[in-house]
């Protein structure tokens, strides 16, 4: 039996020993000898059900993570031995030749004898290792749930013993996302270091020219690349100014108006209208700038005598904080909408006016969810690539002319990935060290605004 049909019975039975736990605990509690339950009944089904399902999925994973190595290492036993192959990469081969088998992926009209013998034991020792599998799971389910069923009594605290599994899970959780990210980080560290025991750090701290091209012999033009990442990082944060300076001032104001002014039937109508805007793909707003914002700019630099580039900042701006103004405007409503009707009682009470009210009192209030909801902005405008790809081009300018063609940090380093690289040359090694930087800049960003917060935020009782 696979993985998934497994796990669905197992959340099947689970099911089913919720339902045997809660109605034994109905039951105990209609015999007047057995006293007062603890718990809710719906607690000891839930306790039931947990001990039913947990062990059982946490064998499967457990399995999952570990069969595919020693099926693979136990079906290749000898198979480098008998062709002689030492090589660490060739025996890699040799194993991708035996998967491709497995997975029914025949190129070659003739295979390796060696190879096919070895993919029939692997496909042999993968049917008993999935009912091995199905055996252990299946078994620590029905163990797991009658143990349950028969320790349920009067005196047993249910609840307690759900909250602390329950405490346990959101612990695990929380804790895989933190090593989650710190994963992330070092694999972008360590390649950067690569890079950086390539090219000096100042180089690309402070050079003023970005051509990453790499050529393969010492005498072909271009040899030694150009690694500044100043007009890179020029380029993001102009497209990225831009489209703040679109998505702030609309995504605040609106915000205001649906929370403050607008009637219910209004703001239940346009507040959804509103949020469409997030749910458009990206390359659709990037055919937009491309097709008609970008001409449009371009239109109108020639009626005015100004020299508009095809692919322009202000182009893929524009777009970019048109697409953004629902992560400000949604936001921000919400976290207007959370300050207390006491606060705005107790301002009209003192005389103020509406707009008082909402610059002295509302704003300070929901300062932290607004500077939150503008962080939110700011890393999607940073992160965005398609647009920029479309509307911006790919000319790594070092101008704060919006009008003149750009690029980003984003679109560098997926730029320098695509297709077949090298992980050994520079070139490659630079995607990994403008996503450290990248890193570091939004990581400066959200401590000002921490700071920011701190500083100007109003508290109330």
């Amino acid at each position: 039996m696979s993985s998934a049909p497994l796990i669905t019975l197992v959340l099947i039975l689970s099911s089913l020993a919720y339902w045997l736990g809660r109605r034994r605990a109905f039951a105990l509690a209609r015999r007047p000898s057995a006293g007062k339950l603890h718990s809710r009944p719906g607690y000891y089904g839930v306790l039931t059900g947990l001990w039913c399902g947990l062990p059982a999925l946490v064998i499967v994973a457990v399995w999952q993570m570990a069969a595919d190595p020693l099926l693979t290492r136990m079906a290749m036993d000898g198979v480098a031995a008998a062709k002689g192959v030492v090589n660490p990469d060739q025996i890699n081969l040799l194993v991708n030749d035996m998967r491709n088998l497995v997975a029914g992926n025949v190129v070659a009209h003739e295979v390796d004898p060696l190879i096919q013998a070895a993919a029939d034991r692997y496909l042999g020792l993968q049917r008993i290792s999935n009912l091995a599998l199905a055996t252990a799971a299946l078994t620590a389910a029905l163990v797991g749930a009658y143990l349950i069923l028969a320790r349920i009594r009067p005196a047993l605290r249910a609840r307690n013993q759900v909250e602390r599994v329950i405490e346990i899970i959101l612990t695990l959780c929380s804790t895989f996302a933190v090593f989650i990210t710190i994963g992330i980080v070092l694999s972008v560290l360590f390649e950067s270091i690569r890079f950086f025991q390539q090219i000096p750090l100042a180089d690309f701290l402070f050079g003023l020219k970005w051509s990453p091209q790499m050529a393969i012999r010492a005498d072909q033009a271009g040899s030694s690349g150009s690694f500044g990442a100043i007009p890179v990082l020029t380029g993001t944060f102009l497209i990225s100014g831009i489209a703040m300076a679109i998505a702030v001032p609309f995504g605040l104001m609106s915000a205001i108006y649906l929370s403050e002014y607008a009637g219910s039937t209004f703001r239940a109508t346009v507040k959804p209208l509103l949020e469409i805007l997030a749910g458009v793909p990206t390359v659709v707003y990037g055919f937009f700038a491309a097709l008609v914002v970008a001409p449009a700019i371009r239109d109108l630099g020639a009626l005015t005598g100004l020299p508009v580039a095809s692919e322009s900042a202000l182009a893929a701006g524009l777009v970019m904080g048109i697409m953004i103004i629902p992560f400000v405007s949604s936001l921000s409503d919400d976290v207007i909408n959370a300050v207390p009707q006491s606060l705005r009682d107790g301002s009209y009470g003192l005389g103020a006016t509406k707009s008082e009210t909402i610059k002295l009192v509302i704003l300070p209030a929901a300062l932290p969810g607004i500077v939150g909801s503008i962080l939110l902005a700011v890393s999607r405008a940073i992160g965005e690539t398609m647009i920029v790809v479309m509307a911006a081009g790919l000319a790594a300018n070092l101008t704060f002319n919006p009008l003149q063609a750009v690029t980003t940090v984003t679109v560098q380093i997926v730029t320098l990935l695509v297709g077949d690289q090298e992980f050994d040359s520079p070139k490659t090694l630079a995607a990994f060290a403008l996503g450290m930087l990248l890193f570091v800049v939004t990581l400066a960003l959200n401590v000002i605004a921490l700071y920011v917060v701190r500083k100007y935020r109003e508290e109330y009782e």
